[in-house]
């Protein structure tokens, strides 16, 4: 059977993904940073047919073991620090595992090619995901945004995707690497961290509901995103690596949507009217803020025969009765 590695695979893609391989057949091996990963028991326990292999994106000699060990045929680079305010704080370290990470899981793909001989007619027989990101657009040089539109990152998050998503093509003409990057446009699910912003909505309104809280603050709530849902997007991911030749692919809905408009529909789905529960608060803004993306994903629609199946309206729905389903099991086991 054919077996992909999947480095970040506790966050929310690599979830998905793990399933959706499973499905098909592969064998997958899940990369986890050191035993206390609070999210490995519960991949444990969710995904029991994944095999959880021990390594580090800030360690090319892991990596290095960790690809002669398990000698993938599909690698998924997911790993990042994916919040984007937080790298900010800690812009080095977003560097480092969000933009060199991905050159060093490269770097560990082409040095076990030099030293085991391909078997592969595309030169190196590993094939590589890259996990790009809208946020590379930044500040838009052209509404909708497409394979060609030019990167103005606005982010540290942003620019180490940029160095992740350049270094990725590099490889793919230095050394004949099947390289691919999908460019993903924002893409939630009930399994999103709370820390982002459209689970701090769903939580929010959930809580509110329950009268457990009695507002909610925000950040800018004029932003534009392209949202779409998660299990949809990792289906493009496994796509890109079935086409004959490695590419790079924009993957959105072709929808723009209000931060404020998601919070309508979610507080909507409980009865309530968010302009009385939430806020905005300057301390949560940007320093640099990203006002509109909207994917061109024509190129995906093309090629790849993909388009998202979960509309903006069910995604709102379902994130929204995942968290009231949540807040009644936590209520219900501390009364």
């Amino acid at each position: 059977m054919p077996r992909a590695l999947i480095t970040g695979i506790t966050g929310q893609d690599g979830f998905y993904l793990s399933e959706h391989l499973l499905k098909q057949g592969y064998d997958v091996y899940g990369l986890i940073r050191g035993q206390a990963n609070p999210k490995r028991p519960l991949l444990e326990r969710t995904l029991p047919d994944v095999r959880i292999v021990d390594g580090d994106l800030l360690d090319q000699a892991s990596l290095m073991n960790i690809i002669q060990k398990v000698k993938p045929d599909e690698v998924y680079n997911l790993a990042a620090i994916s919040f984007v305010m937080l790298s900010w704080n800690q812009p080095e370290l977003t560097g480092e595992i969000t933009g060199l990470g991905a050159l060093r899981v490269l770097e560990a793909i082409r040095l076990n090619a030099a030293a085991s001989p391909s078997r592969s007619k595309s030169g190196i027989g590993i094939k590589f995901y890259q996990a790009s990101s809208s946020e590379m657009f930044g500040k838009v040089r052209e509404t909708p945004q497409n394979e060609q539109t030019p990167f103005h990152p606005r982010s540290p998050y942003g620019v180490a995707k940029a160095y992740a998503h350049y270094i990725t093509v590099n490889y793919r003409e230095s050394y004949n690497i099947f390289a691919c990057s999908g460019i993903l446009f924002n893409h939630e699910s009930p399994r999103r961290g709370p820390e982002f912003v459209t689970r701090k909505l769903t939580i929010g309104a959930a809580r509110i509901k329950a009268g457990l809280q009695n507002e909610l603050v925000m950040g800018n709530l004029e932003s534009r995103r392209d949202w779409g849902y998660a299990g949809d997007y990792v289906r493009a991911m496994h796509l890109m690596l079935q086409q004959a030749e490695p590419d790079d692919y924009v993957i959105g809905s072709g929808e723009t949507h209000q931060i404020k408009e998601f919070a309508e529909l979610a507080f909507a789905r409980l009865g309530l009217d968010y302009r009385e529960f939430v806020r905005s608060d300057p301390q949560f803004m940007r320093p640099a803020e990203v006002d509109l993306l909207i994917a061109d994903p024509s190129k995906a629609r093309r090629k790849l025969r993909w388009k998202p199946e979960v509309s903006f309206r069910r995604l709102v729905d379902m994130m929204v009765d995942a968290d009231v389903e949540a807040e009644s099991r936590v209520q219900a086991a501390t009364a």
